[in-house]
């Protein structure tokens, strides 16, 4: 069987990683909008981005409207900065939803078309010329054809999908990591923890997607837990970048399953960010999934050297039970300690069921899953 292999034309990733970069982003334009948030611009990274680029004569604008998950609001005002300023190409910096953010502006000014209409269409036109520069390790956006997008009059988050939305030049700078509170350096490696083994489990899965998903996983479990209670630890804020990274190419090419899935509605309905609400089912969703996906599971513990078990049964056990831990260790908390008000969360069940199957993301599960699977889900979930 042939397989085809998606991923950024240019990466450029280690320490200085951004001055290295600095000739090819200069090469996409001559004027910048910056998508980014206001703690970076807080922290100085969006001006130490803008003397680069003006000291290789490039102009920039920045959008610093980036300040939660994504929505169409913030992606519309990016569109009208950017065609108002003069701008030809986009520089991401911050966390997946700045990431996110560049790619739907970067649809909406290459097509004419409002974000929302692209809901369940693969995009197939072209784009502007994009850099991403992500400052968090988990969303792996940066090397996908994906972006999540919240369509505030229907409170769903759509996910948007085309091979021109993959970023030109992914620079991987682990810099820029070393400010990220404890929280999230665990949601999100958490979520970059969930695009390697749901990648590796798909039914979509294929040889060197399933690379990147190994290598993703072990420097995870080895790398996550220092960078949580040693912040400035840069030899594994380095390994965890490298992780997302990886993790991200896993995904973009075998695709993510029943986790994402079912995330996707609780982060647009009690808006918990993305990692975290990943966080918050990842454990639930692969022990119902274990017995169908025992052999992936297996091959996962042996290869991060979590069991050393002949047989795949135990192996397998012996995967979910780390992942577990490691949840317990980095304070992921449950739907209920999170503060999510029962009743409320199970008014909603049916629709975030609904809203998750018609994502598409559970039918690439290794087990089948219907309604009914997915509503037991969220109820086991909820005190998890």
């Amino acid at each position: 069987m042939a397989y085809s292999v998606l991923m950024p034309r240019k990466i450029v990733y280690g320490a200085g990683a951004l001055e290295r970069a600095a000739v090819h982003i200069s090469a996409m334009g001559t004027r910048a909008l910056v998508v980014t948030d206001n703690m970076m611009v807080n922290l100085g990274n969006a001006g130490k981005l803008e003397e680069i680029l003006a000291s290789m004569g490039v102009g920039a604008s920045v959008y610093a409207g980036v300040n939660a998950e994504p929505t169409d609001v913030v992606v519309r005002g990016g569109a009208a900065q950017y065609i108002e300023n003069g701008c030809d190409f986009m520089v991401a910096l911050g966390g997946g939803s700045p990431i996110d953010t560049m790619k739907a502006i970067a649809l909406m000014v290459s097509s004419n078309r409002d974000i929302d209409s692209f809901l369940g269409e693969a995009y197939e036109g072209a784009t502007c010329s994009m850099v991403a520069i992500p400052t968090t390790a988990g969303t792996g956006s940066e090397a996908t054809q994906f972006t999540i997008i919240t369509d505030t009059e229907r409170d769903i988050k759509m996910l948007l999908r085309g091979e021109s939305l993959i970023p030109d030049l992914a620079v991987i700078d682990p810099q820029f990591t070393l400010t990220a509170p404890p929280h999230v350096t665990s949601a999100t490696g958490i979520d970059a923890l969930c695009h390697a083994v749901e990648a590796y489990t798909s039914r979509k899965a294929q040889p060197i997607a399933d690379t990147f998903a190994l290598s993703a996983t072990k420097r995870i479990f080895e790398n996550l837990r220092t960078c949580y209670n040693e912040p400035g630890n840069i030899d594994a804020r380095t390994q965890m970048a490298i992780a997302s990274l990886e993790a991200g190419m896993a995904f973009n090419n075998s695709s993510v399953t029943v986790v994402h899935g079912m995330s996707r509605p609780i982060g647009a309905l009690f808006h918990i960010p993305h990692g975290l609400s990943n966080a918050m089912l990842l454990w639930t969703c692969l022990a119902y999934i274990a017995d169908e996906a025992r052999g992936r599971f297996a091959s996962l513990a042996r290869y991060c050297e979590i069991s050393s078990a002949k047989d795949d049964e135990t192996a397998s056990r012996e995967f979910v039970q780390a992942i577990g831990e490691l949840l317990r260790d980095l304070n992921i908390e449950s739907l209920h300690a999170y503060g999510v008000d029962a009743e409320d969360y199970r008014a909603v069940i049916p629709k975030m069921a609904a809203d998750a199957l018609a994502s598409g993301s559970p039918a690439n599960t290794i087990k089948e899953l219907d309604t009914d699977d997915i509503v037991a889900l969220y109820e086991r979930a909820y005190e998890r």
